[in-house]
């Protein structure tokens, strides 16, 4: 081709791909999110009944694609995309400094522990709070939100705790003056001062019980303080923050936005992290009131027990603000619930004493449309709305499943020995997939072990990590504690993959009532195909001289149940399943 031909061509190969950054620059300003549930499901469209495409992890940042009603669809590398719930994010706020303020807008906050949160409005993510008098640069405003920032923190909060002025305003305090500060008590014996807002910052001194500091600001649990002159950081947990007042006589302000809770489950479970795999730590009771500390993903953050904080859903709380109760019913999105037996009661309104409108059999589903105390609000097939006791189905979807009302008082004060099957050079059997029989056991009963623990009962494992433990041993440790129940934790293999359930193995009559009550149970919350509560000569019950049981939780053989078994949803499933049983075998034996 002649030179002189080939100067068209260049220049329009460099106009097309001169503007490919222009075209990932539009792309880009959609901005990001983060993951906020442990594991998200990514689908190849904008709805729950698309295919699984893959999975992300919580805490993993992903660039916004496009947004579809509650779905985002995010970029997942190269050309790949995929949709996620919006409900399991978080979006990231910040914008290049193209939307700078031009005004140079400043101001002050009115109110004491305004919450600043990661956008505008009020499902975003909170990521600390202001004080009264303290000065911020006002970015940009979104309807009745305004974004601002300190040297410490940015983010969104509601504009009608702002007082607005110019840059050149003299009326605006200073980020460091003693108006911009609320006053601290400490409330912990020795409290560190810390250079961050970290654990892993250094100590730079300490403050004894009773001393005052001023709080600059806080954020993610943390208060920036005023020590020496210098700026440091303390936990806000052993604060005891005030507004500044000109007079001893005159109270300080509410927090803005400050809730607290009165649980309306009967009992629920206090987690140390906010997700339904999250290890149990307590329990609360209906009526009991607490100071909600922090919100996030449906979930409330409590201290349960002086000194001791967890994490507790977020649909079982009448939360209060400043006053007035929010609306009892927690809206829900989709979830659902299947029915656990036959002829079971959809009433008028959450209360036994309500009018039955409709009768379920087993395996019926109903999406649920909110949370009222124990019961489930749910759409029936008329288009009508009735209620379902939450302990008698099983729960599909983000919302926790209602432990049944009172159980643990059944499991107080009982000594319970929970064996988990094989370990250590005892492998048992391995599933199609790989899964070792010996570490699925182990995690089922220390789930077990937790859920006991937290109502009051003494538990013993025959062991805690993969160690070899002999027949004759986990039968000792059975006599040793005097076991009102002995339960031996298994999973079964076969030659025929297509077999498939649960079986409980009992040696005499004395055993077979804690079986039929556990294996009953069990079956009805974890849905698996029920093989019966038959005779079994195994060693751990036929030499026990307590109540002992051996469960078979399911066939590793079968490629479909291995992968059921092994997930965190039916081993949550399992262990209150086996909880349950415990506490009728208890009040009725």
């Amino acid at each position: 081709m002649p030179k002189n031909k080939l100067v068209p061509v260049i220049l329009c190969l460099l106009l097309i791909f001169g503007n490919l950054p222009a075209l990932e620059t539009a792309n880009a300003d959609n901005g990001s999110l983060t993951i906020t549930a442990t594991s998200l499901n990514v689908r190849q469209g904008p709805g729950l009944s698309y295919p699984v495409a893959g999975s992300v992890k919580k805490g993993e940042k992903y660039s916004i694609v496009k947004e579809e009603g509650d779905w985002i669809q995010i970029s997942l590398g190269g050309s790949k995309k995929g949709w996620v719930a919006e409900w399991f994010t978080s979006k990231d706020t910040s914008k290049p400094s193209v939307s700078k303020n031009s005004n140079g807008t400043s101001g002050s906050i009115t109110a004491n522990g305004l919450r600043v949160r990661k956008g505008p409005g009020t499902n975003y993510q909170v990521v600390g709070s202001l004080n009264s008098g303290q000065a911020v640069e006002i970015l940009s405003t979104n309807g009745n939100w305004s974004e601002v920032r300190t040297p410490a923190i940015h983010g969104w909060v509601s504009k009608e705790y702002i007082r607005f002025s110019g840059s050149n305003a003299s009326s605006a305090p200073a980020a460091g003056s003693s108006n911009a500060a609320s006053k601290g008590i400490v409330t912990a014996d020795s409290l560190n001062v810390r250079e961050k807002p970290s654990l892993n910052a250094n100590t730079i001194g300490q403050l004894k019980k009773g001393a005052e500091a001023a709080v600059l600001s806080q954020s993610n649990g943390w208060a920036e303080i005023s020590f020496a002159g210098k700026k440091a950081w303390v936990s806000a947990q052993f604060l005891k923050v005030n507004g500044n007042t000109s007079s001893d006589s005159v109270k300080p302000t509410a927090p803005a936005e400050q809730y607290s809770g009165k649980v309306t489950a009967s009992q629920l479970n206090v987690r140390d992290r906010n997700a339904l795999d999250g290890r149990v730590i307590g329990s609360v009771s209906q009526g009991q009131s607490f100071l909600i500390l922090e919100e996030q993903n449906n979930w409330v953050k409590i201290e349960f027990k002086t000194g001791k904080t967890g994490w507790a859903a977020g649909w079982f709380f009448d939360k209060t603000k400043n006053g007035p109760a929010a609306a009892p019913n927690q809206p829900v999105k989709n979830s659902s619930v299947k029915v656990l037996h036959n002829g079971t009661n959809i009433r008028k309104g959450p209360s036994t004493g309500t009018t039955v409108i409709h009768r379920a059999n087993q395996g019926d589903t109903f999406n649920v449309v909110s949370i009222k105390n124990d019961w489930y609000e749910i759409s029936l097939p008329n288009g009508a709305v009735g209620f379902v006791a939450g302990w008698i189905v099983s729960i599909q979807g983000n919302v926790p499943q209602i432990e049944k009302p009172g159980a643990e008082k059944h499991t107080k004060n009982k000594t319970v020995v929970i064996d988990p099957g094989h370990g250590g050079r005892d492998n048992g059997t391995t599933g199609v997939r790989g899964t070792l029989e010996k570490t699925l056991t182990l995690k089922t009963a220390q789930l077990l072990y937790d859920k006991l623990r937290a109502s009051g009962t003494n538990v013993v494992l025959t062991r805690n990590n993969d160690t070899y433990i002999s027949l004759p041993s986990r039968v000792s440790s059975s006599h040793y504690h005097s076991a009102d129940a002995f339960i031996s934790l298994h999973y079964d293999s076969i030659n025929d993959r297509s077999v498939r359930g649960m079986t409980t193995y009992y040696y005499n009559s004395k055993q077979k009532p804690l079986g039929e009550q556990i294996h009953s149970s069990v079956v009805s919350k974890t849905m698996l195909k029920d093989r019966g509560t038959r005779f079994g000569d195994y060693h751990v019950i036929r030499e026990n001289r307590q109540s002992a049981i051996l469960l078979e939780l399911g066939y590793l053989s079968n490629p479909a149940e291995e992968m059921l078994v092994s997930t965190p949803q039916y081993q949550e499933t399992v262990a209150n399943g086996i909880f349950e049983g415990l506490a009728r075998y208890f009040k009725n034996y």
